[in-house]
C-alpha cells in the first residue's frame, strides 16, 4: 500500500489479483438474515466445502445400496479408504504418505505417541511443554507423568515466555540444555494456540536430538495453517486435528505422523489394536500382533467412514489450490494487509502479539485501552456479524484462511473494530 489511507478499493484490487478468490466459491459461506457472516475463525472451525455433502452422501449411499459388503466393494471399498488419505495429508505437513494416518482424535493420538515416546526411567523421567500450553495437552502430559508413576510436581518443565508472551527458539533450546540429563520427552505446539506465534520446529527439534531427547508436536494450530516439512525436519511424531483450517467438520478425525526411522520400526512398544495389525494376516484372527510397517501400525480400529468422507473433500480442496506453500504466499499477504490496516486505523490501541515473522494466519488482538474490555468489544463484533473468538484474559483471535477470506473482509473487520473502540 502507498502512504495514503487504506480504502475499501484497495482491499478489491487485491482480492481481483488474487490467484486463489475463487475458491471461496467452493465453500459455504455461515449467515444471518441472508447476510453473510464475516468468517475470521477458521483457527476455531473451518467452512464446510461445498463437496463434502455429496461425499459423505456417497457413502451414505453405498451403507444403504451394499451394507456389509461396502467394506470390500467398489472404487473406495471402506476396508481401505483411510489410505486413500495418506498421501494428500502427507502433503499438508511435509510427510511421506507411510508416515502419516488418519484417526482417533488430538488428544487420543497424543496419548498413543506418548505411549511409545515416553519411556521414562530413574534418571530421566521428565516431559517439556510450554507454560501456557494447550488445557488439553497438559492435561494429557501430566496424566501419563502420573501413569508411570512419577509426579507433575517433579517431571513436568514448562518453559515460561518473555513479557510479551512469546517464546523464543533460543529460550526453548536452553531450556532443553539445561535439562538435558533429565528430559524423556519434550512436547510443544508448532503454532501457539493462543498468541499465534509459529515455533520453528527444525532447530527445536535439532536441538532436542542433540541431546537424543524424543520430540514430538501438537500442530493443532499448525496444519493447514503454515507450511510444514515434517520428514525434513527429523522430528519424531507430530499430531493435528483437521476440523480447524483443514475443513472436515466438528469433532472430525484426527493426523498423526510418525517419522519412517521410528513407523518401520515393528518392535516399537505401542498401545495396539487389530487395525494396527499387518493387513496380510489380519483375518486369520490368531490373537498375536504383528504391527503394519508404516505409521497405520498405530492405528487401534476402523475408522467411521462418514468423517473420512469429510476429510477427504477437504484434501481435494487443498490439493487443488495447488500446496501449502501457495497458500502460504497469499497468507502473507493478507496478515501484512490485516496488520497495515490496523496501523492505519487503530495505531497502538491494539497490539498483535506475535510479530510478521512468526506469524501464520491468525493474529491475536490485544486492546490496549485503558477502561476498554475486550471481551465486550468481541461480543459487540459478534452482533454485527464478525465471527472471531475470544480467549481470556484479553485477547481477540482473528485467523483470514487463504481459501475462503478476501482482503475486503480483512478491511472490513479493521473498519468495525475502530468503530467499536472509537474514540478512546
Amino acid at each position: 500500500m502507498t502512504e495514503s489511507a487504506i480504502s475499501r478499493t484497495d482491499a478489491q484490487q487485491l482480492d481481483q489479483a488474487d490467484t486463489l478468490r475463487a475458491f471461496r466459491n467452493q465453500f459455504h459461506i455461515p449467515h444471518v438474515g441472508g447476510t453473510p457472516d464475516l468468517y475470521l475463525v477458521g483457527n476455531s472451525l473451518g467452512l464446510v466445502p461445498r463437496r463434502t455433502a455429496s461425499y459423505v452422501q456417497e457413502e451414505l449411499d453405498r451403507w444403504a445400496e451394499l451394507g456389509v459388503r461396502g467394506h470390500f466393494s467398489g472404487e473406495r471399498a471402506w476396508m481401505a479408504y483411510h489410505e486413500c488419505l495418506a498421501q494428500p495429508m502427507a502433503a499438508i505437513v511435509g510427510g511421506q504418505a507411510n508416515e502419516v494416518v488418519t484417526m482417533n482424535t488430538l488428544t487420543v493420538n497424543l496419548h498413543l505417541m506418548m505411549a511409545t515416546f515416553y519411556r521414562p526411567t530413574d534418571q530421566r523421567n521428565r516431559i517439556l511443554i510450554e507454560e501456557h500450553a494447550f488445557p488439553s495437552d497438559k492435561i494429557a502430559v501430566e496424566s501419563q507423568i502420573r501413569l508411570h508413576g512419577y509426579s507433575p510436581q517433579e517431571s513436568l518443565v514448562e518453559i515460561v515466555p518473555n513479557s510479551d508472551g512469546l517464546l523464543s527458539t533460543e529460550s526453548i533450546c536452553q531450556a532443553i540444555r539445561e535439562n538435558r540429563d533429565t528430559l524423556a520427552l519434550i512436547l510443544l505446539p508448532g503454532v501457539q494456540y493462543y498468541t499465534g506465534q509459529v515455533f520453528d520446529v527444525a532447530e527445536i527439534t535439532r536441538c532436542a536430538h542433540e541431546h537424543e531427547i524424543f520430540i514430538g508436536f501438537d500442530l493443532a494450530h499448525a496444519a493447514g495453517n503454515v507450511e510444514l516439512k515434517l520428514h525434513q525436519w527429523d522430528i519424531d511424531f507430530a499430531c493435528w486435528c483437521t476440523y480447524k483450517y483443514l475443513n472436515s467438520g466438528p469433532g472430525s478425525l484426527a493426523g498423526c505422523f510418525i517419522h519412517e526411522r521410528h513407523a518401520t520400526n515393528r518392535n516399537l512398544d505401542r498401545l495396539a489394536g487389530w487395525w494396527g495389525h499387518d493387513k496380510q494376516t489380519r483375518f486369520e484372527m490368531s490373537g498375536d500382533f504383528s504391527a503394519i510397517a508404516t505409521a497405520e501400525g498405530w492405528q487401534l480400529s476402523n475408522p467411521p467412514i462418514l468423517s473420512l468422507a469429510a476429510i477427504r473433500a477437504s484434501l481435494e480442496v487443498f490439493g487443488e489450490a495447488g500446496s501449502m506453500a501457495v497458500l502460504n504466499q497469499k497468507s502473507r499477504r493478507q496478515g501484512s494487509f490485516f496488520r497495515e490496516c490496523l496501523k492505519q486505523s487503530l495505531g497502538d490501541r491494539v497490539r498483535v502479539i506475535a510479530p510478521p515473522e512468526v506469524s501464520g494466519c491468525q493474529l491475536s488482538l490485544e486492546v490496549n485501552l485503558e477502561g476498554v474490555d475486550g471481551k465486550t468489544v468481541h461480543e459487540a463484533l459478534e452482533a454485527k456479524g464478525v465471527r472471531t473468538d475470544w480467549r481470556e484474559p484479553n485477547v481477540i483471535r482473528a485467523a483470514p484462511t487463504p481459501l475462503y477470506n478476501t482482503f475486503e473482509e480483512i478491511w472490513e473487520f479493521v473498519e468495525l473494530l475502530a468503530d467499536e473502540l472509537g474514540d478512546a
